[in-house]
This record gives C-alpha cells, sequence and structure tokens, in this order.
C-alpha cells in the first residue's frame, strides 16, 4: 500500500460539496422534526449521523476554497465524520429490526431473542465506530507511522461493520422466511411489518456497498486510484447514504412502535397520523 500523504490528490469540487450540504440540511431537518413529533428516541443515532453528513460537506467545501493550500482542520472534520456517519446509521437500523419482530408477535421465530437483539448489534456498531474515528484521527498526523496504523484501524473497523451487517441481514431474513412459511396470526393482519423490513434490507446492503467501497479505498492507499478520483466519494458514499436518510424519511419506524404501543407515526414525511396501539408495549429494554 502507498503511503504518499497529502491532504487531497485532486481539488475538490465546491458545486459537488454545496449540493451535498443541502440535500443532506433537507433530510436532516425532515428527521429532526420527525424525532420531535415522535418522540422516537433510537432514531437520535440517525439524525446525528445526518448532521455529521452535512457538516462535514460543509467542511469539504471550505476546504475546495483552500487548493492546494488545504488546512488540517476543514480536512480532518470531513474525513472523520463522513467516515463514522454511517455507523450511526447503523445503530438506528439495528434497534428497529427488534420493532418489527415485535409487531408481527415473532419473537419465539427469531434466531436471537429480542433482549439480546439489539444489544449485540448496537455493541459491534459501537466497537467499528470507535476503531474507524480512532484510526481516521490517527492518519490526520500525516505521518508514515499514523498513516499505516491509522489506515489498519479504519479497515478493522469498516470490517466489523460488514460482518454484523452480514450477521444482522442472515437474522432478518431467516425471520422473514420462516414468517412467510408459517404466518401467525398477528402476521395475517394487514401490518406494514414487512414494508418495514424491506426498508431495512435496502438501507443495510446501502451501507454494505458503501462500506466495501471505503474499504477498497482504504486498502489502495492514500495514491490509490478512489482516492485520486473524487467522483468515487460522491458516487459510492455521499449518494448511498442521502438513499438510506430518505428512505428512513419515506418509511418511518415511528409507524411500527405507534402500531405496538400508541403513539404519533410520520406518515408521507411531513404528515403525522395518531396510531391507537393494540400489541404489549416494549420491553424497557428497548424502549
Amino acid at each position: 500500500m502507498t503511503n504518499e500523504f497529502k491532504f487531497y490528490h485532486y481539488d475538490p469540487s465546491i458545486a459537488a460539496a454545496v449540493i451535498f450540504t443541502i440535500l443532506f440540511l433537507i433530510t436532516t431537518s425532515l428527521h429532526s422534526y420527525q424525532l420531535l413529533q415522535t418522540r422516537i428516541w433510537f432514531m437520535i443515532p440517525m439524525v446525528v449521523g445526518g448532521f455529521f453528513e452535512w457538516v462535514g460537506y460543509v467542511a469539504r467545501a471550505v476546504s475546495s476554497q483552500q487548493s492546494p493550500d488545504w488546512t488540517l482542520g476543514p480536512y480532518l472534520v470531513q474525513t472523520l465524520l463522513l467516515l463514522v456517519a454511517p455507523a450511526l446509521f447503523a445503530a438506528s437500523i439495528y434497534m428497529e429490526l427488534s420493532r418489527v419482530i415485535i409487531l408481527a408477535d415473532g419473537e419465539s421465530r427469531a434466531l436471537i431473542k429480542g433482549k439480546w437483539l439489539t444489544k449485540l448489534f448496537v455493541c459491534g456498531d459501537v466497537v467499528s465506530f470507535l476503531l474507524q474515528g480512532g484510526g481516521g484521527g490517527i492518519q490526520a498526523s500525516g505521518t508514515q507511522s499514523g498513516l499505516a496504523n491509522g489506515s489498519h484501524l479504519v479497515v478493522g473497523g469498516l470490517f466489523v461493520q460488514l460482518v454484523f451487517f452480514g450477521c444482522f441481514i442472515a437474522v432478518a431474513m431467516h425471520f422473514d422466511v420462516v414468517m412467510r412459511k408459517v404466518p401467525n396470526p398477528q402476521a395475517r393482519r394487514a401490518l406494514p411489518w414487512r414494508k418495514h423490513l424491506v426498508a431495512l434490507y435496502a438501507a443495510t446492503v446501502l451501507i454494505m456497498v458503501r462500506s466495501i467501497f471505503r474499504v477498497v479505498e482504504y486498502v489502495q492507499g492514500f495514491s490509490g486510484y478512489l482516492l485520486s478520483h473524487e467522483v468515487y466519494l460522491y458516487m459510492f458514499d455521499s449518494l448511498l447514504m442521502f438513499c438510506v436518510m430518505v428512505t428512513f424519511n419515506v418509511v418511518h419506524p415511528s409507524e411500527v412502535v405507534a402500531l405496538v404501543s400508541g403513539g404519533k407515526a410520520a406518515k408521507k414525511g411531513w404528515k403525522m397520523e395518531r396510531i391507537v396501539g393494540f400489541h404489549q408495549r416494549l420491553p424497557a429494554d428497548n424502549s
């Protein structure tokens, strides 16, 4: 792996940075509104991740105005925030699955019981977040040892993320298949649990593709093809993560929680609908 280091191997695009700043600001603002209206607190990581995204692109916009004499501050902000934001999205995704299982009354069919499901995957996500954030911070030193050690930590964090996402998809698909083959009375009702499961699949695949891209990027090194061409960052990171956030703007998890325990559900973005819950309340460790 080549370790030649400089902040950018191209002049960052001001247009692309501004466009994605605006896009992430819009979807994050909508998520913030939905969070405050529905009080679905496990979506806080998603909102924080959205703030990381748009602030990161603001930093890239600042860097674009400094070419070629870039300063450390904006570079470090955009590197760290854009790197770890998807780990925050993953935390909200993991926490929704247990609610979907409860909505379908399928806890006895799940590979991992509800009280452990969220804890297991969120713990893995925290490890991934810390490894990626720590690695990105170490790389900012610009020294040869810092670049090598930081890169190893980032790649390790990304691999942890991929492993847990793979396990997550396996658990979700097993539950889906079992409920299709032998549906219980709750699953037969006209409930949208499968719609939310599909949204989880879609978001998970998008983040996995992004993580694979990042692994290849870091393995190639600082003079590698991907890090030398800005367009790939926007194709395989920015666009995909924006799609993840929009997916949950449209198919918001508040509907699942409201159907279980009652409350407001976000429908079609800004529209709120109060739903009377009919199922048992969520366990305390999942609230």
